[in-house]
């Protein structure tokens, strides 16, 4: 992929990243969907489940858009495609798959929670 491709496919991931954590961080303005734990298991127990989920989706999202602002960062100094971590060749294969990996399938798995 040329440089100018590869930074407009990370700039559109960029906004649409930044777009849905926006949507995700939004605090709701209706006093009826605020969560409230209780003893029994109800609508609020069901809104903070969905919450935490929420809260999990955010999470990898920003972690995400980290890598994407490394990406681009790479772009800009000539260094995308090599791994942040081992320095070797990240396969053309795997930015295509994921135009914002910064480190090889091997270093990625190892850092791995």
């Amino acid at each position: 992929m040329h440089d100018e491709a590869v930074r407009a496919a990370l700039q559109e991931r960029r906004e649409r990243l930044t777009s849905e954590l926006a949507a995700l961080m939004e605090i709701p303005r209706d006093p009826m969907t605020a969560v409230s734990f209780g003893k029994r298991v109800g609508d609020g127990t069901t809104q903070a489940v969905e919450r935490l989920n929420q809260v999990g989706a955010a999470k990898e999202l920003a972690a995400m858009l980290v890598d994407v602002e490394r990406a681009l960062v790479k772009v800009d100094q000539g260094s995308y495609g090599v791994c942040d971590r081992c320095h070797t060749v990240v396969p053309e294969e795997r930015l295509e798959a994921r135009p914002w990996s910064v480190l090889c399938v091997r270093c990625s798995a190892e850092t791995r929670p």
